[in-house]
């Protein structure tokens, strides 16, 4: 896109620092006890209400779950700051900067929250009470909208344009939000088969919360009434044993619904190439090609 890369770095941060915020939260949410191979934050918090604070255990998981809630809500409200000092330390156009911050606050906290309800909702409904289309679309809202945002924060900053519908912007986020597809499609895959120690989180927590992914869609589509039943018993079971959470991972793999979701991810991520192919050739270009083509190979 040209530019002053530099100039791009308080919104890449305010980025991350959103998504962490996200994680925060969603980690409460799900119940998760681990995240990158570490304790959840609520979950450290809890543990340290208890050694530091010698809180009993009913105060320490309130104390935990109250400081990650609150460390999510000032990351938020951080992100509006990084994204101010694209203005006042970088001399970008306040109008590019008040675009930003607006799309953020507005545009993708709307679809991302709106899409967890969604994930959450489902969960609590039969999965043939839905159609592909509805999940692709929960998914799109609750992890793809800050990929597009990002791609389209990075190119607007790059022309140094405050108008979201240039060519290149438009190339640059329809890149960023099928790679936020496939991101997505991925982690569902590995949720099922990945690696607990590569992953850094447990494997097999959405088929105890009852998630409805691809992969549990297209399994039912394919399932035999018993195997249906079968499963129907097990998802969303939160005391389902290790055994139980193996023998549904094993079968959907039998199915055949990991392998339909990972072709899904594939061609979302060539349908982002022929996207990228619309702007400017340069190393970032290539740079976000073999990116996007890792995103269905990772392991983590």
């Amino acid at each position: 896109m040209g530019g002053d890369e530099s100039k791009a770095l308080p919104a890449a941060a305010a980025i991350e620092v959103f998504h962490t915020w996200t994680l925060a939260h969603d980690d409460i949410i799900d119940s998760d006890k681990r995240r990158r191979g570490q304790p959840t934050l609520h979950e450290e918090f809890c543990r340290r209400g208890q050694e530091e604070l010698m809180l009993g255990a009913k105060d320490a998981k309130h104390y935990g779950l109250s400081v990650a809630i609150l460390t999510g809500d000032l990351q938020h409200g951080w992100s509006v700051s990084l994204l101010a000092e694209l203005t006042n330390k970088y001399g970008l156009s306040p109008q590019l900067s008040l675009r930003l911050i607006e799309e953020l606050n507005t545009y993708v906290t709307c679809n991302l929250l709106s899409g967890e309800l969604l994930d959450i909702q489902y969960s609590k409904l039969p999965v043939e009470s839905l159609r592909e289309e509805d999940i692709l679309s929960m998914l799109w809202k609750k992890t793809a909208v800050l990929y597009e945002f990002a791609g389209r924060a990075g190119a607007m900053i790059g022309l140094e344009v405050s108008e979201p519908h240039h060519p290149l912007v438009q190339a640059l986020s329809l890149f960023a939000s099928r790679c936020g597809l496939a991101f997505q499609l991925q982690d569902d895959i590995l949720g099922i088969v990945g690696d607990e120690e590569k992953l850094g989180k447990s494997v097999g927590s959405d088929i105890r919360e009852g998630k409805k992914t691809t992969i549990v869609y297209y399994a039912f589509k394919k399932a035999t009434a018993e195997q249906r039943r079968y499963l129907r018993g097990i998802l969303g079971n939160k005391r389902a044993t290790e055994g139980r959470v193996r023998e549904v991972a094993d079968l959907l793999v039998e199915l055949g619904a990991v392998e339909r979701t990972r072709s899904l991810a594939e061609r979302y991520v060539a349908d982002a190439i022929e996207h990228l192919q619309k702007i400017p050739d340069s190393r970032y270009k290539q740079l976000l090609a073999t990116w996007a083509e890792y995103i269905v190979c990772r392991e983590f």
